[in-house]
């Protein structure tokens, strides 16, 4: 059958088989798509692709467009072939019918992910290091003898060298972590809670000194701070006087003051693989979950900027098999099963869980999104490469 069909035909279709090895199309993708408010770069690639952090290998920059890696609402995403490979660009809603440069907030862009999913992890949350966290000054009181502070209410901080008219931030700590290490390589980074303490806890772990002897030596990492509400100095001193300008939640004796944080944050950056999935790469806390998180829900993991992880970054999820009991081979009370118990474990294969893509890193830790999943995620889930299987 092959023989009959034209030359030009066979070699299309020799092409596009190659290609589908690399990057495959979505059995039921559209030709043309318009962007639409609220559509992130993960849905629209969901749309023409199996595997959307493969956006870039299909993308085609448009000359047309100041930065060709910006789509807005109202621009048209077109399938075509070039070369028999399958190509995604833009017509921009600005470009008319010659051509002329966008001028388009930068704020109006598409991003890569929900923006109103991670904002607050964004703006909100720090790691610091044992002794920002040691030296950081505190509230000590509130005006009139109030018990808590809110907007607009006068707060008493000791340990603050300030001037007025200068503005901070309150942050509460959340937890800590600490990393596991044997024969100086790290093997997991764990992560304690601290919520609902009012004082600076020792360094006391949670699972004991038995770490130090059983599991390796315990090093601490960083404290996580969550910054909420912001402070501005009336009258310098120790102790000093600051108002609270803003608060998501009464503010406390014994929550802390540190400089606000002025990093630049990352809006818009093209999901992509990572070059290298770093060793024992796992989760290990939910920011906005209890006992198991799902799609568009935020996980804490266990690897940071340091061991090379990036914003950008996406990741496929594998839960740990189980262990089964053989029973046909081993059954119980059976002489076997009560001198050979391990030989009747059975351990069960990782499960495939969905894909996250990373969005803040710090150095030892970072935050995921989850994009996408058929099970719920848990902790001590592994990280593997998109693609593993």
């Amino acid at each position: 059958m092959l023989k009959k069909l034209p030359a030009v035909c066979v070699g299309l279709l020799l092409t596009l088989s190659v290609f589908a090895a690399t990057v495959e199309l979505n059995e039921h993708h559209p030709d043309t798509y318009t962007v639409q408010k609220g559509d992130t770069l993960w849905t629209i690639s969901s749309r023409f692709l199996k595997r959307p952090w493969e956006w870039p290998e299909v993308w085609q920059a448009n000359p047309q467009i100041r930065n060709p890696h910006l789509i807005y609402p109202g621009d048209v995403i077109n399938l075509a072939y070039l070369d028999g490979r399958a190509r995604l660009s833009v017509s921009s809603q600005d470009s008319g019918s010659g051509p002329r440069v966008r001028a388009t907030s930068l704020d109006e862009a598409i991003k890569p992910v929900p923006l109103s999913e991670i904002e607050a992890f964004l703006k909100k949350p720090r790691i610091i290091s044992e002794e920002d966290f040691r030296t950081a000054p505190h509230i000590v009181a509130f005006e009139d003898h109030h018990l808590n502070g809110t907007t607009g209410q006068l707060a008493y901080v000791r340990g603050l060298d300030a001037s007025a008219g200068q503005q901070f931030a309150v942050l509460r700590p959340l937890g800590r972590y600490y990393e596991v290490t044997q024969d100086g390589a790290p093997t997991r980074l764990l992560r304690e809670s601290m919520e609902d303490r009012d004082d600076r806890p020792d360094m006391l772990w949670r699972d004991g000194v038995w770490n130090f002897s059983l599991h390796g030596d315990v090093h601490f990492v960083g404290y996580e701070m969550l910054q909420f509400g912001t402070l501005q100095v009336t009258k310098g001193g120790s102790p000093a006087s600051m108002l609270i300008i803003t608060a998501d939640v009464e503010v406390r004796t014994g929550d802390y003051v540190m400089p606000l944080d002025t990093t630049p944050y990352d809006f818009q950056y093209l999901p992509h693989p990572p070059r290298q999935v770093p060793a024992g790469m796992g989760v290990i806390a939910f920011a906005d979950a209890l006992n198991a998180a799902g799609r568009l829900q935020v996980v804490t993991l266990s690897r940071g900027a340091r061991d090379g992880v990036e914003n950008g970054q996406v990741y496929s999820i594998f839960t740990p098999g189980d262990v089964a009991i053989d029973r046909t081979d081993y059954p119980e009370l059976s002489a076997k099963a009560f001198f050979h118990p391990h030989d009747a474990e059975v351990q069960l294969p990782e499960e495939y869980i969905g894909h996250l893509i990373i969005f803040r890193t710090f150095d030892r830790v970072s935050y995921g999104l989850i994009m996408d999943g058929i099970r719920p995620v848990h902790l001590g889930d592994h990280l593997y490469e998109p693609d593993h299987r």
